[in-house]
């Protein structure tokens, strides 16, 4: 039996809906809870589109407020030190003015701190947030936001695949910082 998927799809919605919504919170025209509401919503229009276009399974993990690079970084706790959340990522929630602080420097809520580079994705007209590793790191998993969207899709009756920046690519997108070391030393 053939099944259909396809690898992604477009976040930003048929009328940029997420970046307006996003935009809205950072200035403090939306809350959180509503630019949350508008990224299910659209998530969910996005998998209806897919199954509607006779898929099998719907794209799970595609969806970033952000960028997909970021989300592995939050998930797995990669958030510098200077973004003062280390207890957000030992207790396995990082926020995400975190993850906004980590990509503007600000957030609505926290303190300010220098944003991470941001560079092109592979030579495309498209940026992602550079991972910054050090000698020694470890990683715990730290945001379960990949786990919710999966369990969202199930509970709306969808069947995911779930599509993820795998290891080797997330180490390979990032950037040594500290002592040099060869930065899939950090695989296991």
């Amino acid at each position: 039996m053939t099944v259909s998927h396809i690898l992604g799809y477009p976040r930003i919605g048929a009328q940029r809906e997420l970046k307006k919504v996003t935009e809205a919170y950072w200035k403090g025209d939306v809350s959180r809870d509503e630019l949350e509401a508008a990224g299910q919503a659209l998530r969910l229009t996005h998998w209806q589109t897919q199954q509607a276009a006779g898929l099998n399974m719907v794209s799970v993990g595609d969806f970033a407020f952000y960028d997909q690079v970021l989300n592995v970084s939050v998930m797995l706790g990669a958030v510098p030190d200077r973004f003062h959340a280390q207890d957000e990522v030992s207790a396995g929630r990082v926020d995400l003015d975190t993850a906004f602080r980590m990509a503007r420097g600000r957030a609505p809520s926290g303190t300010p701190a220098a944003a991470c580079e941001m560079t092109k994705y592979f030579d495309t007209n498209y940026h992602y947030l550079v991972p910054e590793l050090h000698k020694g790191q470890t990683f715990t998993l730290a945001s379960t936001r990949l786990f919710d969207e999966v369990d969202e899709a199930l509970q709306a009756g969808f069947t995911p695949k779930v599509t993820l920046t795998g290891p080797l690519t997330w180490l390979w997108l990032g950037k040594t910082k500290g002592s040099e070391f060869d930065r899939l030393e950090l695989l296991e």
